[in-house]
């Protein structure tokens, strides 16, 4: 599913540090090494249809 964030990011935060994320290996192999963090907060974001909505995100 395709989406464009619009607007800023809001509300953000730290939900997980290093050992307690469950991906540290996938993200390590993938990516390297480092200090890696997964963090949320909240968007309004476009889907392909056009439809609008106000949505949490996570990222690593």
């Amino acid at each position: 599913m395709n989406f464009e964030i619009i607007g800023d990011i809001t509300n953000i935060e730290i939900i997980a540090v290093g050992n307690s994320i469950r991906e540290l290996e996938r993200l390590r192999k993938t990516y390297g090494s480092g200090r890696w963090r997964k963090i949320k907060g909240f968007a309004t974001i476009s889907l392909d249809d056009r439809s609008i909505y106000e949505t949490e995100l996570h990222w690593y």
